[in-house]
């Protein structure tokens, strides 16, 4: 491995860099807004396209030195790494089949990964990744954002401390409307590599939103998915990935759950919903209404728990970040996700040092249970829906 930037130490501003994320991107700008919304990023180098014209048009739009706008991934690694005040982390927002690459090399050159989702466009490129992970002793973040919603941390919370009982039934599902007609035909960038195998990899709506609804569910619940059955359909004529997903899940215990995720689902725009149920009670949230939980203790009428409110516990009060009764949203919840990371970061300058238990953010393990869960997804729609073990 070759060694960390030298100034890695020090109370200011943990300078990143950006890989892909230039101009048309659009999550390449939600990054950025997340990672400077508390003053714990700045962003000072990157190498924002694959195209070099649009990638210095890019940087120079964001202020960045010419000399830190680079031309590849790989330049960008090997020259960070042996600057004084190199980048200790980079934010990795290109088509799925670049993040192996382009996270490989900044693991190998000791810097710290914060990768978009899902993690690999392959689950061998996953497990390799993992295991360079682990061997460089960096950071892995993956940003699965709504894990960072504060609500989500409370349905987290009131889970773990057993206030549902023991789980029986998850019903998670996100459908948009987006893909209901064939973007990709008119050269839509967005639609144009999510519904390309060579780029997006072997899931469609499962890879790009399926993963985010199955992530939520482990990520509240817990529990361990066992074995699935999954029925995945491209509606649109010549679109050769799915944009729809049916999927029965079977978890470790005996928990059921059903996974829904769909790109044609006219009236609905990111409609990502979590519900879960126990033998005490259950939980309902729904991200376009991050700010309310709903919470029915069994034979007891529907309560109502509002981020900041009564009933929000502690969990919830540490991604708070204004008074109750103002709305946050999609980009406070992505910006958690940046905050935990910092917090991780700046204990891992203390000479190796740990953050704290309650500093969580998704992990290389995550990323790779979600590749998983996409393959998965596809050999058993493949096989006619059979049963299929992760």
């Amino acid at each position: 491995m070759v060694g960390a930037s030298k100034a890695q130490t020090g109370n200011g501003p943990i300078r990143y860099g950006m890989v892909g994320g230039g101009q048309g991107a659009f999550i390449g700008a939600v990054h950025r807004i997340a990672a400077r919304l508390d003053g714990e990023f700045e962003l000072v180098a990157g190498a924002l396209s694959s195209d070099p014209a649009r990638a210095k048009a890019s940087a120079a739009e964001l202020g960045l030195d010419p000399e830190r706008s680079y031309g590849s991934f790989k330049e960008m690694a090997k020259a960070e790494a042996k600057r004084s005040d190199g980048i200790e982390a980079v934010a990795i927002v290109t088509p799925n089949h670049m993040h192996y690459p382009a996270a490989k090399a900044f693991l190998e050159a000791g810097i710290h990964v914060i990768c978009d989702k899902p993690m690999t466009s392959n689950l061998a490129d996953a497990k390799k990744l993992a295991a360079l992970a682990g061997q460089s002793g960096r950071l892995f973040v993956l940003t699965h954002n709504y894990t960072g919603y504060p609500m989500v941390r409370q349905a987290r919370e009131m889970v773990a401390k057993g206030v549902l009982g023991d789980l029986r039934v998850v019903q998670a599902e996100y459908p948009q409307d987006w893909l209901t007609e064939r973007l990709e035909g008119t050269g839509q960038k967005q639609a144009s590599w999510r519904t390309d195998p060579k780029k997006s990899g072997a899931g469609g709506a499962t890879g790009d939103i399926g993963t985010h609804a199955f992530n939520l569910a482990r990520f509240v619940t817990g529990l361990t998915l066992d074995s699935l059955a999954a029925d995945l359909t491209a509606f649109v004529d010549g679109r050769p990935l799915d944009d729809n997903a049916h999927v029965l899940l079977r978890f470790k215990g005996g928990a059921k759950g059903m996974l829904w995720a769909s790109q044609v689902a006219p009236g609905n725009e990111n409609a990502l919903k979590l519900r879960v149920y126990g033998t005490k009670g259950g939980l309902e949230w729904e991200q376009e209404h991050p700010n309310h939980l709903w919470f029915t203790p069994f034979g007891q009428p529907k309560q109502l728990i509002t981020r900041g409110g009564a009933g929000a516990g502690d969990a919830a009060g540490r991604m708070s970040r204004v008074p109750p009764g103002h709305p946050e949203g999609y980009l406070e919840g992505f910006a958690n996700i940046y905050a935990e990371a910092a917090r991780a970061i700046r204990a891992a300058r203390r000479k190796g040092g740990k953050a704290g238990k309650d500093v969580i953010f998704p992990t290389v393990e995550d990323g790779v249970e979600g590749v998983a869960f996409v393959e998965a997804c596809v050999k058993s729609s493949r096989k006619n829906g059979a049963w299929t073990k992760l």
